[in-house]
């Protein structure tokens, strides 16, 4: 159980990220970024190596693998404390990745995308981060609808949590998916009602980092979006976020630690 929201650092091994800061040039770069992230406060390390932005392209397991495979063993290798998370659909990269310092599997699709990942993290016995996701990446930016989107979540994680379950994974995060098929009335009306997941009894990952949501919204750049983000990491820890998936995680770690002394406060014993 997690008792103190955790912040889960960003870094891209892939070219083609929306946020290019993000992105690690070459391993010493990797490595380096890594350890800004953890000096920064990160609890998790989350290593991707292929974009899942709104219209990218896939790469297969194997290339996928010659990306993150190196990131993942020096990091480890640098920082042997440090938990790193796998952020990949295929279950092949996330065999090779547990098996190069990883202790999470982080998948957007949920096993959609490869019917092997549900067993093969199963019989990893690491945690697994379940996302919803409405269509792919290639398709879910395309007029997605939902007749009742909370429920429509409810029911879907309760279906995918039970088949994790029988499949052996112990320890299940889920994470609503926000802009992976959503609009960004479904992104904020989610947010609105995001305390609902927490029938689910399991930890609640939100990843809102510089995403579209914000930026469009607020009529800026991507670049300028620290402020907006570090805004709905707010909102989202106060309606029950126990995780948070950013690329600025100082200031994530600051809000953490804000609504913890919100959250912890008593009342003020003052001196007459």
């Amino acid at each position: 159980m997690i008792t103190k929201p955790l912040v889960m650092g960003i870094i891209n091994a892939t070219p083609d990220s929306f946020y290019n800061k993000s992105i690690a040039d070459g391993l010493d770069d990797a490595v380096s970024y890594a350890g800004k992230l953890l000096n920064d406060g990160a609890d998790i390390l989350d290593i991707g190596g292929q974009s899942t932005r709104p219209g990218s392209e896939r790469i297969n397991a194997a290339e996928e693998t010659e990306r993150v495979l190196p990131v993942i063993e020096a990091v480890h290798e640098k920082y042997p404390a440090a938990i790193i998370s796998i952020d990949t659909y295929h279950s092949k990269v996330a065999s090779d990745a547990v098996a190069a310092g990883a202790s999470i599997v982080n998948d957007i699709s949920s096993g959609s995308m490869d019917p092997e990942m549900i067993a093969t993290v199963g019989s990893l016995k690491v945690p697994y981060v379940c996302m919803h996701i409405k269509g792919t990446p290639e398709t879910m930016h395309k007029n997605p609808q939902y007749d009742d989107i909370i429920k429509e979540l409810l029911d879907y994680f309760i279906a995918q949590t039970t088949t994790c379950r029988e499949a052996g994974i112990n320890d299940i995060i889920i994470d609503p998916g926000f802009g992976f098929g959503k609009t960004h009335e479904h992104n904020f009306y989610l947010l609105k009602h995001l305390d609902v997941f927490r029938m689910l009894d399991k930890p609640i990952l939100v990843g809102l980092s510089r995403k579209g949501t914000i930026y469009k919204t607020l009529g800026i750049t991507v670049d300028d979006a620290l402020n907006g983000t570090t805004t709905l990491n707010t909102i989202a820890l106060m309606n029950g976020a126990s995780l948070l998936r950013v690329h600025d995680v100082k200031e994530a770690k600051q809000a953490v630690d804000l609504f913890m002394a919100y959250k912890n406060a008593g009342a003020p014993h003052d001196k007459s």
